[in-house]
């Protein structure tokens, strides 16, 4: 195991860089501890390691698209949106880390520093009230064992940070939150809007929030990050530093304090705990590259892989006293895993308003809070789903020469913007379960060495039922707008393309339906915290990723006080 010396000591470790991990280690660094953030994939510096981000279309051997090769031996990681060839070197590809679908799973990847902050959608809404109190009112899960009260300082301190563009919108189901200003709908999105609010009262319909800066603050400035130029080319790196982001904000910040280190090219094999001391002294590192094996040391650990790989560590972490995997007394390790429903969407077209255009690539779209099961349970389903939409202009690709001629009238004809199209989606709530799982494999290892990882989650009847209620809801909401040609489409996506996995270490109240108390402190080892998307007892119907640097953050600032306190 090796012994701990000045070299592998530090007063913290966080395993992974993405959006939680990069939040642990500024949070750590700010309040002086000597931090490892230990990241399996590759080193990228912001500004740096960036290569296509000024490319144009022509200059890219296939304009940006997948060859036949690459889709062949990618067919996971492929069927994400924005996988092609301007951001494929930010992606885990297929062959890199294997995995075991036991039911269809599409586990899409970030490996590098930076992880998947530089892949995000970059949307971020805060949980209302009715999202913490659901799963104890409607039984569908162990209570939350924190409210919206006591996390909305932590939303406001984060949102400040990262810079979050919004309204006041001053709704119950979507709290408000510390926003810089918005961006704006277009002529026909007001139009759809006014006609869904004036026919439906309790149906809310705001622009979009999202980690975007319009109007850089100080505090931005200081992190040398500049005006989102709404470029819509996002998932190749800012070189503004426009959207939040590991690599341009949290871990620069952490690294100006003097008190960061980073180990990149590094696998996280498993949480060493020590018997006699009833706690973990640190982890296990393999180097990518050479397969040795490093024991690193610390008082405090966080662990922030993303929700699938932060539960591969903790299974595979085995001692005397946790045979099944840390902190796993209960059995629980790995189940209740659940994610968001994408399957549906609608397009339609809209008639008139030729005379209106918008301004850029606005990089959110109108959004609907949940209006389904909210106050009380109305419907044949549990839970609800967020609904976005939005309204573009036709482009050159509209063009059918049958219907606009040739030549020259062809060419007339495509200089101008066509018609309104309109594009609508769910992001529905699925319900943990304990059959949606992950568990280690006993006879199979991945190319490191380690238990491949087999993921067994599914869709069930109420995600159908969800389904079916949002093309029903949607599609007459579009109607009412006045929209034609409403097409609704099941993409009947696997599970995971959301990229919302979420579970397996949930947080609760008892030890015995639960892996994590209210802090994120495992119940049984209480100086290892776990505050990515595996720490979650539910989902919500909103984009995750506000709630899990919210609750880095509060976690942090508890663990670093028991440290102090010697309670760790």
């Amino acid at each position: 195991m090796g012994k701990s010396n000045d070299n592998n000591t530090y007063d913290a470790i966080v395993v992974g860089s993405g959006i939680s991990g990069g939040w642990a280690a500024k949070e750590l660094c700010d309040k002086g501890l000597k931090t490892l953030v230990i990241e399996r994939g590759r080193n990228v510096e912001h500004l740096k390691d960036y290569p296509t981000t000024f490319k144009n279309p022509w200059d890219f051997p296939h304009r940006g698209r997948n060859t036949i090769e690459v889709l062949k031996d990618n067919p996971v990681v492929s069927r994400c949106y924005a996988f092609n060839e301007t951001a494929a070197h930010f992606f885990l590809k297929d062959k890199d880390q294997t995995y075991t679908q036991e039911q269809p799973f599409d586990w899409i990847r970030g490996n590098q520093v930076g992880g998947k902050s530089l892949l995000w959608a970059r949307q971020v809404q805060r949980w209302s009230r009715f999202d913490f109190e659901g799963p104890a009112r409607d039984g569908f899960a162990v209570p939350w064992p924190f409210g919206y009260d006591e996390l909305a300082p932590w939303y406001s301190y984060v949102e400040r940070f990262i810079g979050v563009s919004g309204n006041k919108d001053g709704l119950e189901v979507l709290p408000d939150g510390e926003f810089l200003p918005p961006w704006q709908f277009n002529t026909c999105e007001t139009s759809i809007r006014e006609s869904i609010v004036s026919r439906y009262k309790n149906r809310h319909v705001v622009i979009g929030r999202c980690a975007h800066l319009t109007q850089p603050q100080q505090v931005h400035i200081e992190q040398g990050r500049g005006q989102c130029q709404a470029r819509s080319l996002c998932e190749r790196g800012c070189p503004y530093g426009g959207y939040f982001s590991s690599n341009s904000s949290t871990l620069p910040w952490a690294k100006k304090t003097g008190n960061l280190s980073l180990l990149p090219d590094s696998v996280v094999h498993s949480v060493i705990y020590d018997d006699r001391k009833g706690k973990a002294t640190g982890v296990m590192v393999m180097d990518m590259h050479t397969k040795k094996m490093t024991a690193y040391y610390a008082g405090i650990i966080f662990v922030n892989a993303s929700t699938l790989s932060t539960n591969h560590i903790l299974l595979n972490s085995v001692s005397a006293r946790f045979p099944q995997g840390l902190g796993n007394d209960n059995g629980l390790l790995g189940k209740f895993v659940a994610f968001h429903n994408y399957r549906g969407s609608l397009t339609a077209t809209m008639e008139g308003m030729l005379d209106a255009y918008y301004f850029g690539r606005r990089p959110c779209a109108v959004m609907m809070p949940n209006f389904r099961n909210v106050y009380k349970q109305d419907s044949n389903f549990q839970r609800g789903y967020m609904t976005f939409y939005s309204a573009t202009r036709q482009g050159w690709s509209r063009a059918v020469p049958d219907d606009i001629g040739l030549g020259e009238s062809l060419k007339d004809t495509l200089t101008g913007a066509g018609g309104w199209s309109v594009y609508m989606m769910m992001q529905g709530e699925t319900i943990p379960k304990e059959s949606n799982h992950v568990r280690l494999s006993k006879d199979k290892v991945d190319e490191m060495g380690l238990p491949e990882l087999i993921v067994s989650v599914g869709y069930d009847h109420n995600d159908e039922l969800v389904l079916k209620d949002f093309s029903e809801q949607a599609a007459e909401m579009l109607d009412v707008a006045g929209a034609k040609n409403i097409a609704f489409h099941d993409s009947r996506q696997a599970p995971g393309l959301d990229i919302h996995e979420m579970g397996g270490v949930r947080m609760g109240l008892d030890p015995k339906t639960s892996l994590l108390n209210g802090w994120n402190q495992l119940h049984t080892c209480k100086n290892v915290f776990v505050t990515d998307g595996a720490c979650m007892t539910s989902t919500g119907t909103q984009n995750p990723s506000l709630t899990f640097m919210a609750i880095t953050a509060r976690a942090v600032d508890y663990g670093v006080e028991e440290l102090k306190k010697g309670n760790l």
